[in-house]
């Protein structure tokens, strides 16, 4: 199976709107990758946690299928941990998980 897990470090909007979402969504309605994981990473988690426009579109690329990991220490630092659960989001410390998926076949890009 083909996963590819996508970073996501940025609190930047325009990067989720014109990168990460256009990528992920179009991924898996397209088939390019059997399954897509973002992985909300440090500022991601503020700007997730924080912004209504961000949470919609978190939301409904869910709803498409792609799936939402966060790191626990980074959304407890900032506050959001309830609200990204409460999403749909799988909230957890994220070390040991992301150095698994490094050393595995697995794809990664950050942004």
């Amino acid at each position: 199976m083909a996963k590819l897990n996508i970073l996501w470090t940025s609190d930047n909007k325009e990067t989720l709107f014109s990168m990460l979402s256009m990528y992920a969504t179009n991924s898996i309605k397209n088939n390019w990758w059997d399954e897509v994981n973002v992985i909300i990473w440090g500022a991601s988690a503020k700007l997730v946690g924080n912004d209504t426009q961000v949470q919609t579109e978190v939301m409904e690329m869910i709803n498409r299928g792609v799936k939402f990991e966060a790191c626990k220490a980074c959304s407890d630092d900032f506050g959001v941990s309830e609200k990204l659960t409460m999403m749909g989001v799988n909230v957890r410390y994220m070390g040991k998980a992301l150095t698994d998926y490094l050393t595995s076949d697995e794809k990664i890009i950050t942004i």
